[in-house]
């Protein structure tokens, strides 16, 4: 893995679970029909919950077999000064501690949990939105889900080029936030016009950001927080996420049962937009990307430009004299 590629592989690492929130969008409402009936209903639910089983069986086989804990060899000068750095005796908690005492991470851990938190809300209640305004369209209604992820991984992939070739961390992120509140915005308002087709194309160009705002968190993390171990940011990252997202889900639906659809996405626009001010407070102490610039080679030539600079003044002396 080349080290400036290193955002756009992050990216294509995280097809992987968007893939398997659009398979979520797309297929219970096949496998799970619209019914009366109670007992054909739960026969439906209980053959898709033996599918879910059975792909997650094979995914766990597979890691047991295939995954290593690390690479053979370090994929980029920085992760390999962050093997020398790790030390034997650090502790896990002692990691977290030093992570919680760096406030550009903390306020990404809060930003990251209101953009993903708000995404999980509006992923579990889009059903039940849709149907409100579109009653029999649950079919639709997972092809919208779908329409979100898949636009989400396209302007994943897009940010993930952007990094690697601009490296412009913060700028990126704030910028796919503030258009996150916007698409989020333009969602809400038009939801209820009565056109299916105008709520895929402006579900899609939500989440086109949103969705496409989740790897980004990752690589910004990291970025962040080296030489800590990014399987420790990352998790605080996702714990950030479920926290968040429970309770947007819980108090969204209850919202949208008391009150309707669009006081329920306002409610996750205020979030968004608070996100989008602590984004901007964040600063980009990019630290992996300077630790892959402390080359040999540069150090050597700031020596050289070290050198030269000393020598000079002196020379500029005997001319002089």
């Amino acid at each position: 893995m080349r080290a400036d590629n290193r955002s756009t592989i992050c990216v294509c690492r995280s097809w992987s679970w968007e893939l398997g929130i659009a398979i979520g969008f797309l297929v219970p409402p096949v496998l799970v029909p619209n019914i009366e009936d109670q007992d054909k209903l739960a026969y439906h639910i209980s053959i898709m919950f033996y599918i879910i089983g059975g792909v997650a069986t094979l995914l766990l086989i597979l890691v047991i077999i295939v995954f290593k804990e690390k690479p053979k060899y370090p994929p980029s000068r920085a992760q390999s000064l962050s093997y020398a750095l790790a030390s034997p005796d650090a502790s896990y908690l002692s990691s977290i501690v030093r992570l919680f005492k760096n406030l550009n991470f903390v306020l990404l851990v809060i930003t990251y949990g209101l953009n993903a938190g708000a995404f999980y809300a509006l992923s579990t209640l889009l059903n039940r939105m849709v149907i409100r305004h579109y009653p029999g369209e649950e079919v639709n209604a997972g092809r919208i889900g779908l329409t979100i992820v898949i636009a989400g991984m396209l302007g994943a992939v897009l940010s993930g080029i952007w990094l690697d070739r601009s490296k412009t961390y913060k700028e990126t992120t704030l910028v796919v936030y503030i258009m996150t509140l916007v698409g989020m915005l333009v969602y809400t308002f038009t939801l209820n016009l009565g056109y299916l087709w105008v709520v895929f194309i402006t579900a899609g160009t939500m989440g086109f950001f949103m969705t496409g705002y989740l790897p980004l968190g990752f690589e910004f993390a990291v970025e962040l927080t080296y030489p800590e171990s990014e399987g420790i940011s990352s998790g605080l990252l996702n714990i950030s996420a479920q926290v968040f997202g429970i309770i947007f889900t819980i108090s969204q639906g209850q919202i949208i049962d008391n009150y309707g659809t669009k006081p329920g996405n306002i409610f996750l626009c205020l979030f968004l937009a608070l996100g989008s001010a602590l984004t901007a407070f964040i600063k980009a102490d990019l630290r992996r990307q300077k630790a892959n610039k402390e080359t040999p080679e540069n150090k050597l030539q700031e020596e050289e430009e070290e050198s030269n600079s000393s020598k000079l003044p002196t020379a500029v002396s005997e001319d002089h004299l």
